[in-house]
């Protein structure tokens, strides 16, 4: 692949709830368990949902812990699943053809909620 150059797509920039927090392997834990305690403590939001992809899967569920240990009484619902990034690299050199590569990315969205949550999902 050191002949091939990775091409930046422009992403699909999906609007983002203001009770949703999405995690990335980058940012600080702390900063996300304070925004999430400040979500339901006091601006009154019920629930909130916390989203992750790949990496910060790990990061993700470390939060939702130390959160249900700050606030007492929450329920949680959990949702896994994987989704499918395509990257397109284009050749350095002259006589090579583009390639497109496909990985399969695992994707897990936690809600927490200060109501009873639906007995019937599955997480």
């Amino acid at each position: 692949m050191d002949r091939y150059q990775k091409v930046e797509k422009p992403r699909e920039e999906t609007p983002i709830n203001e009770n949703e927090i999405r995690i990335t392997a980058q940012g600080r834990m702390r900063n996300y368990i304070s925004y999430a305690t400040s979500l339901l403590q006091e601006n009154g939001s019920n629930k909130i949902a916390l989203k992750a992809m790949g990496r910060a899967i790990n990061k993700t569920v470390l939060i939702v812990e130390l959160i249900k240990r700050r606030i007492v009484g929450l329920h949680q619902n959990t949702v896994i699943g994987s989704t499918d990034i395509t990257d397109t690299w284009e050749p350095l050199e002259e006589g090579l053809l583009p390639l497109e590569t496909t990985r399969h990315v695992s994707v897990i969205s936690i809600t927490l909620s200060k109501q009873e949550l639906d007995k019937s999902a599955v997480g």
